[in-house]
């Protein structure tokens, strides 16, 4: 840690303005595995952002999947596809040329794209739980209920909802002044890391961070979890018992997922950081920013048979239009 410490001291600092540049410390002292590092991080992007932009592709282009489900499902892929390169690309690209810096505008926005994306994302799970919850509890009046206007309805406001109280945060933080030391310690800008290294007062930005923490985090959460324990219910009284074993592998692994996301948002969030859990956030945040968008696609959207076939049938049809051209190049020789 002592180098990465140096680096920050070279910087020239006045302790009485605001600083122009930001250091992200990352990963911590990681020099002698960077490029290991880098990658790892360059194969799980690389796999999130193909399964995430396959999902979306595939939904739009099969009219099997034109349901409230499958378009519930493209729009948590593009979700995924966008906070995963609101975050990794920048990580990946100090790994590659060593330069941790990013400026407070730069910092800001990352800051607001993420906080957008994140807090849409908490919206839409709940939004997909009460999808599923209709579908299964409620299936004479499912087709009533969830139309195409409703659900079209609802995935708007979970983007919107996302984008106005990150606008809300964001413009919170940027008021503040930042006069103390200017290193990062995470490897993107985040809430609670920033107001660290703010030298004014900071209770009413701490306030409405935990009021908008709460709302947007636990709330979508125990509306999710309601929904779980409703359908849950509904799964134990299936007569048969492969359907319901079938039904309860895929409720679990949902809610497992489910569970991960939004917990360690509550754990990095909620919980006030004493020393050994600053240490923690860390690996809790690489979870809700790294692994849950390289998941997702396999749990939600892969491991389902009718994906499976729009899957199968998109690279038959691209197969047999390779071999067209193919024979078509060799008629024109």
């Amino acid at each position: 840690m002592r180098d990465l410490w140096h680096y920050v001291e070279k910087e020239e600092w006045d302790n009485h303005t605001s600083p122009m540049k930001f250091i992200l410390l990352g990963m911590g002292n990681v020099s002698s595995l960077k490029t290991l590092f880098f990658l790892f991080l360059l194969v799980i992007y690389s796999v999130t952002m193909v399964g995430n932009i396959l999902i979306v592709v595939l939904v739009v282009a099969d009219q099997h999947l034109h349901t409230p489900m499958y378009f519930f499902l493209g729009n948590l892929s593009s979700l995924e596809t966008c906070y995963s390169s609101t975050i990794l690309p920048r990580l990946l690209a100090s790994f590659l040329t060593g330069d941790r810096t990013i400026s407070v505008h730069g910092c800001m926005a990352q800051l607001h794209f993420f906080c957008s994306f994140v807090v849409s994302e908490c919206y839409l799970l709940a939004m997909m739980s009460y999808d599923r919850y209709l579908a299964i509890c409620q299936p004479l009046l499912y087709a009533s209920l969830m139309t195409w206007k409703v659900s079209l309805w609802l995935a708007a406001a979970s983007w919107l909802v996302g984008f106005l109280i990150s606008t809300v945060v964001t413009s919170f933080l940027s008021q503040l002044k930042f006069c103390g030391p200017k290193a990062i310690d995470h490897f993107f800008c985040d809430f609670t890391p920033l107001l660290e290294l703010a030298c004014n007062d900071t209770r009413v930005v701490t306030t409405v961070g935990f009021i908008v923490s709460f709302l947007d985090i636990v709330f979508p959460f125990l509306f999710t979890l309601a929904s779980y324990v409703c359908i849950i219910a509904a799964i134990l009284r299936i007569s048969s018992s492969m359907g319901r074993q079938k039904a309860f592998s895929t409720c679990s692994s949902h809610l497992t997922v489910v569970t991960v996301f939004y917990g360690t948002l509550i754990t990095v969030y909620m919980i006030p950081r004493t020393a050994p859990l600053r240490q923690l956030n860390r690996v809790f945040s690489f979870f809700y920013t790294v692994l849950t968008p390289l998941v997702n696609p396999l749990i939600y959207s892969l491991r389902n048979r009718e994906v499976r076939e729009a899957l199968g049938k998109a690279f038959r049809k691209s197969l047999a239009c390779t071999q067209t051209h193919s024979s078509y190049a060799l008629l024109c020789k």
